[in-house]
């Protein structure tokens, strides 16, 4: 059996974004340094997986794409208690939405930054 690891995203600050990251869903920083193309990484997440956020402080745009083969659409993060999560979703600024019950388990969606879309999903 195989299991996901990582997924490797480029973001504008990936130390900005790892510590948001931590804050809205209890993660901690796993790694952090330079990378390729005089770039720098952080790796955020849990002790079983993670996201490696790849920076190298550009301003192009950045964002998902469901048209682009290779686009990054959306991430999606089981929580336990999904109003606990909604709720520091909502303190922190951001706008749940598409609000959804469906098999396998309550979700809603936010526009996080650099136009990352996260799905956050409890399952019962």
């Amino acid at each position: 059996m195989a299991t996901l690891e990582h997924v490797n995203i480029t973001v504008s600050d990936a130390d900005l974004i790892a510590q948001k990251l931590v804050a809205l869903f209890d993660w901690s920083i796993r790694w952090s340094g330079a990378a390729m193309e005089k770039g720098r990484t952080v790796h955020v997440g849990t002790e079983n997986s993670y996201i490696a956020l790849y920076s190298q402080g550009g301003t192009q745009a950045l964002g998902n794409s469901y048209l682009s083969p290779g686009g990054l659409n959306h991430i999606g993060i089981v929580v336990d208690d999904l109003v606990a999560a909604e709720a520091r979703i909502k303190s922190a600024g951001y706008t749940p939405q598409n609000h959804a019950d469906y098999e396998p388990g309550k979700r809603f969606y936010f526009d996080f930054d650099d136009g990352i879309e996260i799905e956050v999903i409890a399952y019962d």
